[in-house]
């Protein structure tokens, strides 16, 4: 297993050092004020409204019971970014993960996005996943360029999916990376 996958450790974004470490139960108040400090457009992608305290403890019931593997990133022991990789081993698609992510508004164009980007890749591969996945509203740019620079591609856009707080209604883009097929980023991530 790689050196990136071990926690908690410190990983530079621009100029700022943030720990990264596994989601644990006590952190559940300090996600969800990361939750609501950010834009509610933010959130869209997500099955579920995480500002939501009972949104909360179920997450961090499913990652003690081993079903979502999530990382926190923290700052001056505020949470400014988060991960979830979340795969339903009793699916008929016990192969695919979802990648979930979420950064601070102020941590934006560090960098620090791609990090936890590829921290959650290469978690994936780790836990032997085929496919991943990832849900974003088609106007965050910079998120989509993120994961396409990692190999995802497009493959579906649902259109009026989700309705925001005020009933308007949002696309939503799926991308996916078929990592049997992307051979050379498991050897890049030194995981083939």
């Amino acid at each position: 297993m790689p050196d990136t996958l071990t926690y908690p450790r410190t990983v530079k974004a621009g100029t700022q050092t943030i720990e990264l470490r596994l989601l644990r139960p006590d952190d559940a108040p300090a996600l969800i004020a990361f939750a609501q400090g950010l834009p509610p457009h933010d959130l869209l992608f997500l099955l579920r409204d995480i500002r939501n305290p009972r949104v909360v403890a179920a997450w961090i019931e499913q990652v003690e019971r081993g079903l979502i593997r999530s990382i926190v990133a923290v700052e001056n022991g505020e949470i400014v970014g988060c991960t979830a990789l979340a795969r339903d081993e009793l699916s008929w698609s016990p192969h695919v993960a979802d990648i979930r992510l979420l950064i601070s508004p102020r941590m934006r164009g560090t960098g620090f996005g791609r990090v936890l980007a590829q921290e959650c890749l290469t978690m994936a591969m780790a836990d032997g996943v085929s496919k991943l996945t990832a849900r974003l509203t088609p106007d965050q740019g910079a998120a989509l360029t993120v994961f396409e620079d990692l190999g995802f591609r497009p493959e579906a856009l649902l259109r009026d999916h989700v309705r925001d707080n005020d009933g308007e209604l949002h696309d939503i883009a799926i991308m996916a990376l078929d990592l049997d097929r992307q051979g050379g980023i498991k050897t890049l991530y030194g995981m083939g």
